[in-house]
């Protein structure tokens, strides 16, 4: 079934996600970052970590309480590896931070073959998949994970959530065998708390399976659900506490705590990043099939994989290559009338004038 969308053009949109983090306090090359990054979510279609999301997360978890610092500075903390940098955050704009972190992994990558960033005391990021797919797009092996900003999932077999929804993310270089990197992105819990806020406000009700409410049993009811459930059980479950191991080696929170900066203690209460890039010619073991070179090597085994009658069969990432086909083709960023009224309440949250829907042209989706 179709949906009505609403095209509003990418330089309207920075310019207000732009303006909602300058009026929080955010210096112009963090909320330039922070614009750069909602856009390329929504031209992807990735609804759930738009600007509305980001700057959700500000008002909840950020600026105004805390968690977040406009103008920080990452310090560089030192370390004898040569292909690893560790950085303390200091409380800074994730995307930005993502940003940079991501770069100086793939600048280590062309040294060393492969390079690493971990950051501790950090801000969400947001949607991992952007800045893999950033550096798959350039020609790299990329990898993130992080510790969300609050523990909203529930371990399997358990009753408490003790776990973020502690996304993972890889983007594998694979544009010139099938036209676009292969992104693969989840959250590890069943969906994401994004999903969930996506869903309350277009009046939907959540998919079976997903959540609790606040005594512990399943509901499909986004009003209702206050912790969510991992993916696929003990495999979910596994894959998230992953997340929390690698928070704790960097020297991250505790995930109960994390994210209420109204505790005064001395814990943290911050999530921590985790990035790695790799140079394809650093894996490469030359003897391809048939004299192969690497990328037609990559090229066969995926038409192997959708071969045999699975032709039909999606590769990740390709959903977020239509998307962006479609935005490009509509010349704009698509949003839901709920989402053209979200932003409206940041417009004016910013005393900017709000949005006249009338004014974009709409299509059918």
């Amino acid at each position: 079934m179709s949906e009505t969308y609403y095209i509003v053009p990418q330089s309207v949109h920075n310019a207000l996600v732009e303006k909602a983090y300058r009026h929080r306090g955010y210096a112009a090359d963090e909320a330039a970052d922070a614009a750069r990054f909602c856009a390329s979510a929504s031209t992807h279609g990735i609804r759930t970590h738009n600007g509305i999301k980001a700057l959700h997360l500000d008002h909840l978890f950020g600026s105004t309480v805390g968690g977040c610092v406009p103008g920080a500075k990452i310090r560089e903390i030192p370390t004898k590896f040569k292909a690893a940098r560790v950085w303390d955050a200091q409380k800074k704009l994730g995307q930005p931070v993502a940003y940079r972190a991501m770069g100086t992994c793939m600048k280590l990558a062309d040294e060393f073959g492969v390079g690493i960033v971990s950051v501790d005391n950090a801000f969400h990021y947001l949607w991992g998949g952007g800045y893999v797919m950033d550096a798959a797009q350039k020609g790299y092996i990329a990898y993130t994970c992080c510790t969300s900003a609050l523990a909203e999932v529930v371990p399997f077999g358990g009753k408490f959530p003790t776990l973020g929804t502690n996304p993972h993310s890889w983007a594998f270089p694979t544009t010139k065998a099938i036209g676009f990197p292969i992104v693969i992105d989840w959250a590890t819990s069943t969906v994401a708390m994004g999903r969930v806020q996506q869903l309350k406000r277009e009046g939907k009700p959540l998919p079976p399976n997903c959540a609790v409410d606040k005594d512990g049993n399943p509901t499909t009811d986004p009003d209702k659900a206050v912790a969510l459930l991992p993916f696929g059980a003990h495999k979910g479950y596994g894959l998230g506490l992953i997340d929390e191991l690698y928070g704790a080696f960097v020297g991250g929170s505790l995930p109960t705590i994390r994210g209420h900066y109204e505790m005064k203690d001395e814990e943290k209460h911050t999530p921590m990043f985790f990035f790695q890039c790799i140079h394809p010619d650093a894996m490469s073991g030359g003897a391809f099939a048939k004299g192969r070179s690497q990328s037609d090597n990559v090229k066969a085994v995926i038409q192997d994989i959708l071969g045999h009658g699975n032709e039909k069969c999606l590769l990740p990432g390709q959903p977020e290559a239509r998307a962006a086909e479609l935005t490009k083709k509509h010349g704009g960023l698509l949003f839901s009338k709920a989402e053209v009224e979200a932003f409206n309440e940041i417009a004016t949250e910013c005393g900017e004038k709000p949005w006249e829907i009338e004014k974009f042209k709409s299509v059918s989706v």
